[in-house]
C-alpha cells in the first residue's frame, strides 16, 4: 500500500529506471516539498549523515526562487524594480 502510494506520479514511459533507489529519491523530494525539516527527513530515510539526505532531496526550482524573492522585497517592490525606479528618477531630474 505505502509503496503504491509513493510511486504514484512517477513516469511510466520506460525512460526512467524504477526500483527502490528511485523511490528513495521520490520519498526524499516529497518530504522536502512538504517542508519537513532536514533532521526529520534524515531520520525517516535512515541516514547518519545529513549530506546524504540532501543528495536525495535537493532544492526544487520553485523553492530556490521563493528563497531569493523572500530577500528581495522592499515595501512590496522588488530590488530590481526599485533600482529601475531610482534610475528613472535620476534621469528625469
Amino acid at each position: 500500500m505505502f509503496l503504491r502510494q509513493l510511486s504514484q506520479g512517477l513516469p511510466t514511459d520506460g525512460k526512467v529506471q524504477k526500483g527502490p533507489h528511485n523511490l528513495r529519491h521520490t520519498f526524499g523530494r516529497r518530504l522536502r516539498s512538504a517542508r519537513v525539516p532536514l533532521e526529520t527527513r534524515r531520520v525517516l530515510m535512515h541516514h547518519v549523515d545529513g549530506d546524504v539526505t540532501v543528495h536525495y532531496s535537493p532544492a526544487e526550482l520553485a523553492e530556490l526562487k521563493e528563497a531569493v524573492e523572500s530577500i528581495t522585497q522592499i515595501e512590496q517592490v522588488t530590488m530590481l524594480r526599485a533600482a529601475v525606479w531610482n534610475l528613472r528618477r535620476c534621469v528625469n531630474t
